[in-house]
């Protein structure tokens, strides 16, 4: 169960996460940052803005935080992935790869206040639109991720660590050097924007739509009640952002056009497994008891870390750090976070509202199965009972 920055990256690709960002209630008394962002006046007045992608995951978000306050958005995309979706909005179509049919020909001439890249893995490809969109754009803001750090180990690392590199920069294998190949695209993008360009580094991107089941398995399995099987002893870290939460903050960056390198991952205080846990019991009313159980094992019986158990990461080993990055200066130039409990509670109404077909495809992705975690509880179960004898 051995949790390596390599499982982790070609583990994260194979359940979806590179097609997840270019792809598909609040306490009383307060206001939801959605609500809030929503009916404040737009920074600087209605803004032109290029959306790279626009029908996934992130960027219907994007088109919804950017119509919402009064922004016109475009999207440039191959028109493939849910072409149905926004008809009154303009779209563009041809492939980011100029070297494929007419490429980037749709946007030659074309001018915006912003573009937001949701859609560049490959240095190349990115290098071709941010050079071509240059002269006639004002702000590159391109969605990165904190998998573009060489090491993350430890808690509270900052947008200063060393990022992860690779041998052969032309290497354009996006499953192998995913963290590398996003890092050399955001110098891509900083060369051909220079002071011009915001590079956004999120976590675990969560919520409604999200075709990856990284987060979902938690809201889902709490909702059924009995007995859950949890990671480790409900101390270790937690983080992730709401869609919806990065989608806002990324329009309020164009907006104000704030320049930098962000890490854009949550919540703005720290959360535990159990906070998640609990958030999740809250958010469903179900009758779940969690019964925590050490990374050791699990190990032993083979159940990994962030695959089988969504979120969690092992604690004390290499990626030790990876829940618990620092995103003071996001928070500091505005990000904000609705209560888990929101997230969950939205996450969980979204699935139960998809096709029966189309859950039963999302469980396959990440976590456990009923009978696996069956089986793990009972052996769980029965080493303690052993350990008490013994005694």
């Amino acid at each position: 169960m051995k949790l390596s920055r390599r499982g982790v990256l070609k583990g994260a690709a194979a359940l979806g996460s590179l097609w997840a960002v270019r792809c598909a209630a609040t306490k009383e008394g307060q206001t939801a940052p959605a609500e809030a962002a929503r009916t404040s006046p737009p920074r600087g007045g209605s803004k032109r803005i290029l959306i790279l992608g626009g029908t996934g995951f992130l960027g219907p978000q994007l088109v919804e935080a950017a119509r919402a306050r009064g922004h016109t958005v475009t999207l440039f995309n191959r028109g493939k992935t849910r072409p149905q979706l926004f008809p009154d909005v303009e779209k563009l179509h041809g492939d980011r790869d100029p070297r494929n049919g007419e490429g980037l020909k749709a946007l030659e001439g074309r001018g915006w206040d912003a573009v937001i890249d949701t859609s560049g893995y490959v240095p190349r490809i990115v290098r071709a639109s941010a050079e071509l969109l240059a002269p006639n754009v004002g702000h590159y803001v391109f969605i990165s991720t904190i998998s573009v750090y060489k090491e993350l180990p430890r808690p509270g690392m900052d947008e200063s660590s060393p990022l992860a590199t690779v041998s052969d920069p032309t290497n354009e294998d996006v499953r192998e050097n995913y963290g590398a190949l996003k890092a050399l695209c955001e110098q891509a993008a900083e060369a051909a924007f220079p002071g011009r360009a915001t590079l956004i580094r999120p976590g675990l991107i969560v919520g409604p739509d999200d075709p990856t089941q990284r987060f979902t398995y938690w809201p889902v399995r709490v909702a059924q009640g009995g007995e859950v099987l949890a990671p480790g002893n409900g101390s270790d870290s937690a983080q992730f952002i709401d869609v919806r939460d990065l989608a806002e903050w990324a329009i309020l960056t164009v907006e104000s056009r704030d320049v930098g390198t962000f890490n854009a991952t949550g919540p703005d205080k720290p959360l535990t497994m159990k906070g998640l846990l609990e958030a999740c019991k809250q958010a469903s009313t179900s009758d779940a008891t969690f019964t925590w159980t050490d990374a050791a094992f699990l190990e032993k019986q083979n159940v990994r870390a962030w695959m089988d158990m969504p979120v969690w990461v092992t604690p004390g080993g290499e990626l030790a750090g990876m829940s618990a990055v620092s995103n003071a200066r996001a928070v500091a130039r505005g990000l904000r976070f609705r209560p888990t409990v929101d997230t969950a509670r939205d996450t969980l109404a979204w699935f139960n509202g998809l096709p029966p077909e189309r859950q039963v495809e999302l469980r396959k992705r990440a976590g456990l199965t009923p009978e696996r975690e069956r089986e793990v509880l009972a052996a769980w179960h029965q080493q303690q009972a052993g350990t008490a004898q013994a005694r």
